[in-house]
């Protein structure tokens, strides 16, 4: 019962006539990207379903993976942790979900489900965040199964 949260890489600053959106990698968050895919590759479960915003920037960042993958508007700018978890599936995860999204949701998310309150918390861009869920059935609660950045690929 994993779920992967990967920050998207360095995007392009908002300038005029740029939506959010259509934010594109840097030639820096596109190395970050190739950097994190090939790490993932190595590790993702076989059967992981993999769910990525709608912004350009998580679709670049994603397509280094070279793995199948479904956009999903509830994990765009300005999810909630509640839309992530929702459209996850958690806890209740027949196979690991890797979600590509942003921030500030996804650290909101990573504080809840580790230390059981939503805060700011801080992920960096191209970042992956591995949560995992014990499989006991008297406990349920979540552990940080690895944390890594792509400066240390």
């Amino acid at each position: 019962m994993d779920l992967i949260l990967w920050r998207h890489a360095e995007a392009e600053e908002i300038r005029r006539g740029l939506t959010d959106l259509k934010r594109r990698l840097t030639p820096r968050g596109e190395k970050q990207a190739r950097l994190m895919a090939r790490w993932l590759k190595q590790r993702l479960p076989k059967d992981t379903r993999i769910l990525v915003s709608p912004a350009m920037r998580t679709q670049q960042t994603v397509l280094p993976l070279e793995l199948p993958y479904e956009t999903d508007e509830q994990i765009g700018p300005g999810a909630t942790s509640a839309n992530l978890l929702g459209a996850a599936g958690w806890p209740n995860l027949p196979a690991a979900v890797l979600l590509v999204g942003h921030q500030p949701a996804l650290g909101k998310l990573v504080s809840g489900l580790i230390c059981g309150q939503e805060n700011e918390f801080s992920v960096r861009k191209g970042s992956v965040w591995w949560i995992s869920r014990k499989e006991k059935s008297d406990d349920e609660g979540a552990f940080l199964r690895a944390v890594i950045g792509t400066e240390m690929l």
